[in-house]
């Protein structure tokens, strides 16, 4: 990414960041896995904040500012499940789903199950689908009216948690982004602020 381009994705998200920030350092604490926050913009998916786990055996590509397709993993997913049709619609048009991993959903009504699958549990674990062997645990970020303007995740090395760790890591990434939402004005009145209530039988 150009120097410039960093830096307007920078500038157009510090409010963002500088209210998330905390929250995504005690969700890094929490886990000890690494977290990611991104936002959807120019159809496409941009991280503007990231927390590595200093302990983990790999280390991520993506860093602040790094764009990816809209569709991509776990974070992308989220975004584009809280569009209206028309604009899932226009972006898999103008940018048509590509495979990173045979996991990868390449099929449009597949993904479109997905998204509505998204919409109704409120968060999103995919296995492998963006990278080999990784998991991607992800939920939304909502303000005022309860509009989606981004997505919270963690990603974590699919053999080194089981079932009930990943379960864990669910409540925990979902649970922050219903604190986050809450510090950014959505109201109280939505259900569990516009969040599915969290049950082990959504997954």
């Amino acid at each position: 990414m150009k120097l410039f381009e960093l830096g307007s994705v920078v500038y157009a998200s510090f409010s963002l960041r500088r209210v998330v920030s905390p929250y995504i350092t005690q969700l890094q604490l929490k886990v000890a896995k690494t977290v990611f926050l991104g936002i959807l913009q120019d159809d496409e998916v941009i991280y503007i904040d990231k927390r590595e786990d200093p302990r983990s055996e790999i280390l991520f590509a993506s860093n602040i500012g790094t764009r990816r397709p809209p569709y991509f993993g776990m974070l992308g997913q989220v975004l584009m499940a809280f569009l209206p049709d028309i604009e899932v619609n226009r972006i898999l048009l103008r940018k048509p789903l590509t495979a990173s991993t045979r996991k990868s959903i390449t099929d449009e009504d597949r993904f479109r199950e997905r998204l509505r699958t998204i919409r109704k549990n409120g968060f999103l674990v995919e296995e492998g689908e963006a990278i080999d062997g990784i998991t991607g645990i992800s939920a939304p970020i909502r303000a005022i009216g309860g509009k989606v303007v981004a997505a919270i995740g963690v990603s974590l090395i699919s053999s080194s948690e089981d079932e009930n760790g990943k379960y864990g890591i669910i409540k925990e990434v979902v649970n922050t982004a219903h604190e986050i939402s809450q510090r950014l004005g959505l109201s109280e009145g939505t259900g569990k602020n516009g969040f599915n209530e969290f049950t082990k039988e959504a997954r």
